[in-house]
């Protein structure tokens, strides 16, 4: 009523510019509320590998499940070397070893011993035999009035597959030297025979031929 007789305004006019007034205060109230500041929740704090390497993990080959042994890092061998060596016995190596550290741990070969038959530059395999010095042989000629056996050539004992030289493998009866160097080339690749089966994965080793190699050489 103050403003309307102050300023000479019909109640109508009063009565709308009330109605924008309150409309006004209510929409900047609003905005007042919307734009408050407002507690913002931190992200995760995963990464982005955490969450692939979780992704990855039940789809892991147990390492028991996989084919054959893999070497473990920090692991170790044993060996046994034998023959001319200063102190014959049982060595346990690192793991990658090769066949002159075991000389070597072993005290090196005696005096005058011949090593040339002994690739020392082979990996050593878990539970394996060095022989030192005493590798066999081509069998020596029989004596005069000796009965010879059915293979004159043939070495005195079964042929160490892993540290037989290409000569003495060519001593074996059906293997020629284009065979014994194929055998040489396996162990090389492979880093030596774990058994004698394995000559039958040799390029040019058949089922007969490693059925009459079998009894005369081992791993």
């Amino acid at each position: 009523m103050w403003v309307q007789l102050r300023c000479g305004i019909e109640p109508k006019t009063l009565a709308a510019l009330a109605v924008v007034l309150v409309a006004a205060c209510v929409f900047a109230a609003y905005h007042f509320w919307a734009g408050r500041p407002r507690a913002v929740r931190p992200p995760d704090r995963e990464t982005p590998s955490v969450v692939a390497d979780r992704a990855v993990a039940p789809t892991m080959v147990p390492s028991a499940d996989r084919a054959g042994p893999a070497p473990r890092a920090g692991g170790s061998v044993v060996v046994d070397v034998t023959g001319k060596v200063l102190r014959p016995g049982i060595q346990r190596l690192p793991t990658g070893s090769r066949v002159v550290d075991a000389l070597d741990a072993a005290g090196g070969a005696r005096p005058g011993t011949d090593t040339t038959g002994l690739n020392r530059a082979r990996v050593l395999m878990d539970g394996e035999q060095i022989v030192v010095g005493a590798s066999p042989g081509p069998a020596a000629a029989p004596p005069p009035g000796a009965a010879s056996g059915p293979a004159g050539g043939r070495p005195a004992g079964p042929v160490s597959l892993n540290s037989a030289t290409a000569e003495q493998l060519d001593a074996l009866p059906g293997v020629g030297p284009v065979l014994a160097q194929h055998i040489v080339d396996y162990r090389t690749e492979h880093g030596g025979f774990r058994s004698v089966d394995e000559l039958r994965h040799v390029n040019g080793i058949g089922a007969r031929r490693f059925t009459d190699l079998r009894p005369l050489v081992q791993p």
